[in-house]
């Protein structure tokens, strides 16, 4: 029986020939600083040996496709299992793919509402039920005497074909009249179908005149039609008035003739054997797991396609600053041009004359009327015009349709697509107006289990959403209990499993474009468990990102029950608790790059805690740790106040930052930390800084910018998403070395130009892979894949371009330097070397200059933008807003971020971070604290001031998990 995973010789990337042996079915943690070969050896290692395993048990077809795939520099392997790896990356950008969706949760849910629930009619607000023939020949005996009808079979409903076939057996079957399209005509006469185009087929069962002194012989011929109709259509029948209007829809015929609900015309009754609304005709057709589904045109609202939002002109957008004047460019789409256009600026001046109002207002002191009038027209009731054209003036008497208006109908009647893409810049997705983000059509919505659509249970948090389906039972019959009790089984499975790896907080309808690393991570863990699949080897990177220390112990609850199935678990993690909650622990190091691929320490903790030389050791073992400031910063006594924000969860928060300190923004996962600082805090200040175009989160007012000059956001997302992409482009190095190796003489001599260096355009680079150095071989069912090009091995350039040499080394050798050895390489070149010894300073001494921006980090990715802005000449009153910096950093990573940002400070420069590390957080000067809780139950200040005061607030666990590190105790364990 296999005991251990066998590594023998590993030596990708800078890996330096490891042997090591992982034992089976057990947590093992791999940590050590940023680059020291953790993911070399888990991810493009283990894991990518067990994935090309995989491939060589597909078919020839289909290896046929994957034969390039490289096998990782290693000798051999053994004991290796079938390998899954829940990476970083986000899951989906799609705005389809929501959290539900993800965790197959909403298919379970499609199945249950199609299966009990029960549709309601929205005239009514009565359950709906299916018809007996009885009753539809009642409805249509209560019809005005002498209303003439058609009795139709909708036959065929929106579907494409000839239909041939179909129309002779309907003639064989004593039937003489159709309608086509609307049309009607005989059958022998009917016309040639498009089998391309949708149709809709209806057969003239029977023609009625209403007779109320009828004998009884209407009502059996109409009982006796009425079946005929339901049998042919399947349980359909249509009951269209030759003339005029269903009593009781004039004034929806007045409208434009259809219900409102599902489109039906107002001279129809609908009859169902099955669901119809025998008051408004509303009409549910089989209530199939289908009809709940957004991404399918039976369930999916019109008007937006399922996406439950629009792209619509959004005012803040339009009138980014209320300061300005109309005079001055306050409507910035009216105003790019430079002098302004004249027609707009006469438009303007003519609202001014027949409203009262000066174009050398604010227009944040103009009156909400004038505002309104100005933005979205004068609602059809005409205005007095004046225009100047050269020496002739003219007036114009018509409706104004608005600045919004005006941008609508310009973006419907462009051509041009720069045009469209200018315009789209002053727009942001909205609710849609016929939904309301619902996403379903109204048939779909009318369907409720327990008194609740699918749309607003979707709506819940995790938590909400499971304490609802635990209780659903109580609310449901016996035989709807019976038929739902899989289903529920499942679904409250699977909510179980998202609770306890601490995404309690998520809405079940949030987007899987808008959760952060970690999150999507635990999402796609939280599904594994629910595979329950045994005898796999996990390969997991940092799933505690995202995590506040509180929520650790469920995670690390559920790898110990991956675990349990029988499974190993190979976790890359820099987390304290991780650590000491592993069977099994690598450290690598003993530095990053070039310094680092070997294990300094293996094996169990108190193994690890007693092994000398490693970093990770001392650091548990308290031999080195980051140290408490003596001293907090007051800061330079002037703040930034954030009134009432009110974005997502936020409850009307008002808070201070104090402006030159380094300010931590904390609190439990979902309790409104991002909600705060970057979609209110950053998107206001940018906009009112940076000039951006972004739409902030609803606030009344953030005072103190006039203390900053710019506001600098250092997210997460990728720096490039092409192999072109690198930490010399992105800092804007490369242009610097391009200069420097066209200015050598060999180069001059030869007539090069810095394009000639260059890998994006012709010249230089090789054209084989033309300058990418690796070719994408794309993958039908697999992710694509990258090849190193075999005409230039890699190096980019032409043999040409490589004989241009410095120092002995062609650019190629440049940008395959350590960031720290083109540090002394380029000692004498001050514009190279500053930008480099700043990489090196973040901590991305080890990284390559010309490192594929695909193969980075987040963390990584971060820190080259962090280098970027250093490398500024700084003045000194600049905000910077990082996300969770220490992503991917070892506890050394950790103090040296520290020691850059708390330079920055001391230049006088201000720092907002949002983090969970209690390292980090113990060197704030300030602490904002949010929760108590994440989502609905989040989203107040739980405590303000310096860490020292945040350890006395009861109600925060981040003051809970922060007081030993300062040596004292917490008030009371927030409970």
């Amino acid at each position: 029986m296999l005991t251990h995973i066998k590594v023998r010789g590993a030596r990708e990337h800078n890996l330096k020939g490891v042997d090591v042996d992982l034992p089976r079915d057990k947590l093992i943690v791999i940590t050590g600083l940023s680059g020291s070969g953790k993911s070399s050896l888990a991810f493009d290692t283990i894991y990518a040996e067990g994935q090309r395993r995989y491939v060589e048990s597909l078919s020839a077809y289909a290896r046929q496709f994957l034969e390039m795939m490289q096998k990782p520099d290693v000798e051999h392997i053994d004991g290796l299992s079938p390998a899954i790896s829940i990476e970083q990356k986000t899951t989906s950008r799609n705005p389809r793919s929501t959290v539900a969706t993800v965790t197959e949760i909403y298919d379970y849910m499609r199945l249950l509402w199609a299966r009990i629930g029960i549709p309601y009619s929205p005239a009514t607000g009565l359950p709906i039920s299916a018809q007996t023939v009885s009753q539809m020949v009642d409805r249509v005996m209560a019809l005005p005497d002498g209303t003439r009808l058609y009795l139709l079979a909708p036959v065929v409903r929106g579907r494409k074909g000839e239909y041939r076939k179909e129309l002779a057996e309907w003639q064989k079957g004593g039937f003489t009249r159709v309608r086509i399209d609307g049309e009607l005509h005989n059958i022998e006469e009917a016309p040639a179908l498009d089998k391309k185009y949708k149709h809709d087929i209806e057969v003239v069962v029977d023609r009625i005149a209403v007779r109320h002194d009828d004998d009884g012989s209407l009502r059996t011929r109409l009982a006796d039609s009425f079946e005929t109709a339901l049998k042919l259509a399947d349980g359909l029948a249509y009951a269209d008035l030759a003339e005029g209007v269903v009593p009781g829809r004039e004034e929806e015929a007045q409208a434009g003739g259809a219900m409102k609900n599902a489109g039906i015309p107002a001279n129809r009754i609908v009859f169902s054997e099955k669901f119809a609304c025998p008051v408004s005709g509303f009409t549910i057709p089989d209530i199939e797991p289908r009809l709940f589904s957004f991404n399918a045109p039976q369930g999916a609202c019109p008007a937006c396609d399922g996406l439950g939002e629009k792209m619509l002109f959004d005012e803040q957008l339009v009138v980014p600053n209320e300061e300005l004047t109309l005079k001055k460019g306050a409507i910035v789409p009216w105003a790019k041009s430079n002098p302004p256009s004249p027609y707009y600026m006469q438009v303007l001046a003519s609202l001014a004359r027949e409203f009262g109002f000066s174009l050398d207002t604010p227009w944040q002191e103009l009156p909400g009327e004038v505002r309104l009038i100005i933005l979205h027209g004068t609602g059809g009731k005409p205005v007095t015009l004046r225009f100047q054209d050269g020496k002739k003036s003219y007036e114009v008497q018509k409706p104004f349709e608005g600045v919004i208006g005006n941008l609508n109908r310009r973006l419907l009647q462009t051509d041009s697509a720069w045009m469209r893409e200018e315009l789209s810049k002053y727009q942001t997705a909205q609710p849609c107006e016929t939904c309301g983000g619902a996403r379903l059509k109204p048939e779909a919505l009318s369907v409720r289990v327990a008194q609740s659509d699918i749309s607003a249970v979707t709506r819940f948090s995790v938590v909400d959403a499971l304490a609802w389906f635990t209780a659903l039972p109580e609310h449901l019959t016996d035989q709807q209990n019976q038929i739902a009790r899989a289903i529920l089984k499942e679904i409250v499975e699977r909510l179980g499993f998202l609770n306890n790896v601490g995404l309690d907080y998520l809405n079940l309808d949030r987007t899987s474009g808008t959760l952060s690393g970690g999150e999507s991570q635990r999402i796609r863990l939280a599904s594994q468990i629910g595979s329950g699949l045994s005898g796999v080897l996990y390969v997991l990177d940092e799933p505690s990102i995202g995590l506040h220390q509180r929520d650790n112990d469920m995670l690390l609850a559920t790898l110990k029950r991956l675990r349990d199935l029988g499974n190993t678990v190979l976790v890359v993690e820099h987390d304290e608790d991780a650590i000491r909650t592993a069977d099994y622990i690598l450290d690598m190091g003993p530095g990053a790059g070039v310094h680092g691929g070997e294990i300094v320490a293996q094996g169990t903790l108190p193994e690890i805690l007693a092994t000398k030389g490693s970093m990770t050791a001392d650091y548990l073992n308290g031999t080195r740790a980051i140290a408490v400031p003596k001293k907090r910063r007051k800061g330079n006594g002037k703040k930034l106040t954030l009134t009432n924000a009110r974005a997502n969860n936020l409850k009307g928060v008002t808070a201070s930052i104090p402006l030159g300190t380094f300010t931590c923004i904390t609190g439990v996962s979902g309790s409104g930390k991002s909600s705060f600082t970057l979609d209110t805090l950053y998107a206001a200040a940018a906009r009112a800084l940076n000039g951006a175009r972004i739409v902030a989160g609803p606030h009344d007012k953030l005072t103190g910018l006039e203390h900053c000059d710019k506001v600098i956001d250092i997210d997460q997302s990728p720096i490039g998403r092409t192999p072109r992409s690198n930490p010399a482009t992105y800092t804007g190095a490369f242009t610097n070395i391009r200069d420097w190796f066209a200015g050598l003489p060999e180069a001059q001599a030869r007539g090069y130009k810095p394009g000639r260096f260059s890998f994006n355009v012709k010249g230089g680079r090789c054209e084989a892979c033309q300058g990418d150095g690796v070719i994408k071989i794309e993958m039908h069912f697999l992710p694509d894949v990258y090849v190193t090009c075999e005409e230039c091995h890699g190096k980019r350039y032409n043999r040409e371009t490589l004989e241009v040499k410095f120092k002995g080394m062609s650019i190629a050798d440049v940008l395959d330097m350590t960031v720290e050895d083109a540090v002394e390489f380029f000692k004498a070149v001050p514009p190279i070397r500053d930008k480099m010894a700043m990489l090196a300073e973040v901590g991305l001494g080890y990284v390559k200059v010309g490192q594929q921006a695909t193969t980075l980090s987040g963390g990584e990715a971060q820190r080259v933008k962090l280098a970027k802005e250093l490398s500024r000449r700084a003045t000194g009153r600049t905000l910077y807003i990082l996300d969770e910096p220490t992503t991917g950093l070892h506890f050394e990573d950790v103090r040296k971020l520290l020691e850059v940002l708390h330079a920055l400070v001391e230049q006088g420069n201000s720092v907002v971070v949002i983090e969970h590390n209690l390292d980090v957080i113990k060197t704030a000067d300030w602490i904002i604290d949010l929760g108590p809780e994440g989502g609905v139950k989040g989203g107040e200040i739980i405590a303000v001031g310096t860490p020292e005061q945040v350890i006395n607030e009861p109600r925060s666990y981040t003051g809970k998990y922060l007081a030993p590190l300062l040596g004292q105790k917490a008030a009371a364990a927030a409970e």
